[in-house]
């Protein structure tokens, strides 16, 4: 009989308690132990069991759960003997950013209180313990929901000496999801300020601390040294390419497929592969998405589970705002291919909105694309990664990303879009140019506007994502060289009655051009440098290739065809 499978709990005690659906993930106790880090921070991408290890640490490492072998008992830690005896035997400080999404500094800041002073609340019995002077209880009481900013930077520092000597014992801090207001602040510009209070508490909990054993943090991204970890060079950073951990976090296909056989849905591991596999951790692949897979095991469907487990504000905001070549890539993505980009994996966030390799960094550490290959890059100290797409619910989220950008337009989007494979061209011109006029003041959002600065650019980005549904029924590709030039898009069948299309843009240029010219002058290049030519060797009729011309003013739009 199969066991039951709990959606959502990420308390380690009662999925033990309870005899819930639970992957022995507990040689992590061992690894990260017997490493010898002083401060061990984890990216890996939401929803892969970061705060259930978390949970876990806390129960194995706390003194509070000190002879709770039900816990363990069983499970691969527990088979020797050195951890046995080392469990339960250190004071453990467990706290948790993952709820701090809030829209100003002062919100952020006032939950981050709230969180330290409810710390303190649970470990109140020290004021009554004896151990602390007279100061010291005065200091504890400060500690609450409306203390000052220097208060609470210092505060973690201050509980673990507290601890410290009421146990005999210096403490393990564990700290979760420790970059979920750094993501918030930069959505909601609010990063410098977050930063520098950020920093302070780091460097008291984590770089002077002389209470501190050891430390874990966990989260999404890996924040740059400069910018938040510049005085913690006692600092070890794992993430999604580095070795150690590669089967702690997430779903080894091994036992995926054990797990399968459990509820006897052994038939469907071909679906399950093509949906939630494709995770890369080191050189550990074949990784699945813990979460879609205690899904897929609770209702037997494939679904999109982990893509609508949170919002994908800011990949879709940076992608929305993005250059053309970033689009450019996206489309190639979700076709099935593949690119290389030189990064370094930290993320700058001062440089999200500036540069296409902090967007790729964030993307990568966010699970949405894995690395394939990895070499050294010779012009460089950084690496140089082929990355693609994860797997088919990755291109399902990034397919619905791009229908969001076009919001109250959707219907009207449809609508052209039945009109470009019906050659109705004037139903075209009317559906774009409504379009266009609702959404260019906003379809590019970024501090510096493509429509101004780089028109083909914007309307080039802006043509892909319209046309990014059609991906299932046609391959598209952009800027590619066919005949005697390079095309601006081309939309090739991959059914042999559907129409092939190729797509000029052009762009007003000075008050003596006209829409009317430039889609004249799209044409004409369309022909002169034949475009058609790598379409008619693959066997595409010239009687199935349409020709249009996309001519732009503003908002103002003008298609023409051949």
């Amino acid at each position: 009989m199969s066991r039951t499978v709990s959606i959502g709990c990420q308390d380690f005690e009662t999925i033990r308690r309870e005899g819930y659906f639970y992957i022995d993930k507990t040689c992590f106790i061992r690894e990260w132990w017997e490493r010898g880090d002083s401060v061990t921070l984890i990216t890996r991408p939401r929803r892969f069991g970061k705060t259930l290890t978390m949970s876990m640490l806390e129960k194995f490492f706390s003194v509070e759960y000190a002879g709770r072998t039900d816990l363990f008992s069983g499970l691969k830690i527990w088979e020797e003997a050195k951890y046995q005896q080392l469990q339960g035997t250190y004071p453990v400080i467990f706290i948790s950013f993952a709820s701090v999404k809030e829209d100003t500094f002062l919100a952020a800041q006032k939950k981050i209180f709230f969180l330290i002073a409810e710390l303190y609340n649970r470990f109140d019995f020290l004021l009554d313990s004896g151990i602390l002077k007279e100061a010291e209880k005065e200091y504890y009481h400060k500690v609450s929901f409306d203390m000052e900013a220097y208060i609470a930077t210092d505060a973690l520092k201050a509980l673990s000496g507290f601890l410290a000597r009421y146990y005999g014992k210096k403490v393990i801090i564990l700290l979760d999801e420790y970059d979920t207001p750094m993501q918030e602040a930069y959505f909601y510009g609010y990063w410098e300020e977050l930063a520098a209070f950020t920093r302070s508490l780091f460097n008291a909990a984590f770089k002077t601390n002389p209470y501190l054993e050891r430390a874990v943090m966990t989260g999404i991204t890996r924040v740059s040294r400069e910018s938040m970890f510049s005085d913690l060079n006692n600092l070890k950073v794992v993430t999604v390419t580095s070795e150690e951990y590669g089967t702690s976090f997430g779903f080894t296909e091994e036992e995926v497929f054990a797990a399968l056989d459990e509820f006897s849905l052994s038939d469907r591991k071909e679906d399950v592969i093509k949906w939630y596999d494709g995770f890369t951790f080191g050189s550990c692949k074949d990784i699945y998405n813990p979460w879609s897979i205690v899904n897929f095991l609770d209702t037997g469907k494939i679904r999109g589970y982990w893509i609508n487990t949170s919002s994908n504000s800011l990949a879709g905001k940076l992608l929305q705002e993005g250059s053309q070549e970033m689009k450019i890539i996206l489309e190639d993505l979700l076709g099935g291919g593949t690119f290389h980009a030189v990064l370094d994996e930290q993320i700058v966030f001062s440089r999200l909105g500036l540069e296409d390799a902090s967007v790729w960094n964030l993307l990568l550490a966010g699970g949405y694309l894995t690395a394939t290959h990895a070499e050294p890059d010779p012009d460089s100290l950084e690496m140089k990664y082929e990355l693609k797409l994860t797997n088919r619910e990755v291109r399902a989220m990034f397919l619905q990303l791009i229908k969001g950008w076009f919001g109250p337009c959707q219907g009207v989007r449809n609508i052209f879009l039945r009109a470009m494979l019906s050659d109705d061209l004037e139903t075209m011109n009317e559906s774009l140019n409504e379009i266009s006029g609702e959404l260019f003041s906003s379809f590019d959002t970024g501090r510096k506007p493509s429509e101004k600065a780089q028109p083909e650019r914007f309307y080039h980005g802006f043509v892909l994502g319209l046309i990014a549904e059609l991906q299932g029924r046609y391959a598209i590709s952009s800027n590619r060289e066919s005949g005697l030039g390079r095309y601006d898009i081309m939309l090739e069948p991959k059914k042999a009655e559907d129409p092939a299309f190729i797509i000029e843009f052009k762009v007003v240029r000075g008050k003596r051009e006209s829409l009317e010219d430039c889609v004249r002058s799209a044409l004409q290049q369309i022909e002169e440098r034949r475009y058609e030519t790598i379409l008619l060797s693959k066997g595409i009729a010239q009687k199935q290739i349409q020709k249009y011309g996309f001519a732009f003013d503003g908002s103002r739009v003008l298609i023409g065809k051949l």
